[in-house]
């Protein structure tokens, strides 16, 4: 069955080539980094220790729990119309997790630090607790989908035996992304990040841009296979990232009003920086506010039934729902964080061009995993429908 993923067209061929491609420009960048050290080769440095590696993983980590919201519907509540669907959220997860891990490969600076959590493991740290989570989530999503694909293939429901690990794996993909959060929040020295709202608002961002991602993919199938999850898979995802936005906007109007009102100004000063600039400082202003508009107009657009069932519009309101949370989540909550530094000073950070790269890197080679994964799935089961039709 693996096999599979290793034949196609000679598009396939081209976009397989591409990835490998960037994997190689990202791993060059990597071995340049590894030898000249982080503080030469990217932005990061004493007032930024967490740069663009890092917000990419908190991004990353949320599309792996979103598997949950495909999960959870079919699995517990028995939704068909998710049956077409659940194998490919189970894809998009594990190709998560492994972006996610080499985000923490890379940001680690040397390989061998990645023993110490190993050799040396610390019960009372949230990272010893984010490196633990994370691989039982993989490696949970590995037994469930390589199970349930091969009942699937043989055309026979999944064994018993494999329902307590699915039933496991929901609240294990809450945890992913509540740890990632509590990595944040339990930072006294940076009140932007030190909020009791933080963890839910991860999740909100995760049920939102997970599934338009999962949305994205499965017209991406169906485009490039023929074989389609149904309209009412991908209509009932489009509700739920109408409900995930909601809260998303919500939690975040509530920290504003918090800070606003607060006027607490370690809380406040990050928020004036983002929205308005401080200090001399702006650089960051056009991305938040392109990150407000793309999320609200997003939601805006939800709440209409008809742009929700409309593909062609769902498409591009997924499309302004994963950019809009990418830029918040995935770059400038990180950023947002480190301002004012601890001695009150305005500092700004741009990532380099090597960070970027790498980065590119580390994404193809999650694009990588996702494309093989799917190739297998859509080889699979247009092998099996003639025999399923001729039964």
């Amino acid at each position: 069955m693996l096999e599979k993923a290793f034949t196609g067209s000679r598009r396939y061929g081209a976009w397989v080539g591409l990835l490998f491609l960037g994997i190689l420009a990202g791993t060059a960048a990597y071995l340049f980094q590894l030898q000249y050290g982080l503080g030469a080769a990217t932005g990061l440095g004493r007032d930024f220790p967490w740069g663009l590696y890092i917000a990419q993983f908190t991004f990353m980590v949320g599309v792996a729990a979103s598997a949950v919201m495909v999960v959870l519907p079919y699995y517990l509540h028995d939704y068909k119309a998710f049956a077409k669907t659940v194998v490919l959220g189970e894809c998009l997860a594990i190709s998560s997790v492994v972006a996610c891990q080499l985000f923490i490969f890379v940001d680690m600076g040397q390989p061998a630090r990645l023993m110490n959590v190993i050799l040396y493991p610390t019960p009372g740290s949230i990272i010893f607790w984010d490196m633990f989570v994370l691989s039982g989530y993989l490696g949970l999503n590995l037994l469930i989908a390589w199970v349930t694909f091969n009942a699937e293939r043989k055309d026979v429901p999944p064994p018993a035996w494999i329902k307590p690990a699915i039933i496991l794996s929901i609240p294990w993909a809450v945890s992913i992304h509540t740890v990632t959060a509590f990595l944040f929040s339990g930072l006294k020295a940076h009140p932007y990040w030190m909020t009791a709202i933080l963890a839910p608002r991860f999740l909100a961002t995760a049920f939102a841009a997970g599934p338009a991602l999962l949305i994205l993919l499965i017209l991406l199938v169906r485009r490039t296979s023929g074989l389609y999850a149904g309209k009412e898979a991908v209509r009932t995802l489009g509700k739920i990232i109408a409900y995930a936005m909601a809260a998303h906007v919500f939690f975040f109007v509530v920290e504003i009003f918090t800070a606003l009102y607060g006027n607490i100004p370690g809380h406040l000063v990050p928020f004036q920086y983002l929205f308005l600039g401080a200090g001399g400082k702006a650089a960051f202003v056009p991305w938040m506010w392109a990150s407000v508009l793309l999320s609200v107009g997003a939601f805006a657009a939800l709440l209409f039934p008809a742009a929700r069932e409309n593909e062609k519009t769902l498409a591009w309101i997924c499309v302004s729902v994963i950019i809009g949370i990418w830029i918040e989540k995935g770059f400038i909550l990180v950023v947002a964080g480190f301002v004012p530094n601890p001695f009150g000073h305005l500092i700004e950070y741009r990532p380099a061009p090597l960070e970027i790269l790498i980065s590119l890197g580390v994404y193809c080679t999650g694009l990588l995993v996702l494309t093989f994964l799917c190739r297998i799935v859509t080889m699979v089961r247009r092998a099996a429908m003639p025999a399923r039709e001729d039964a």
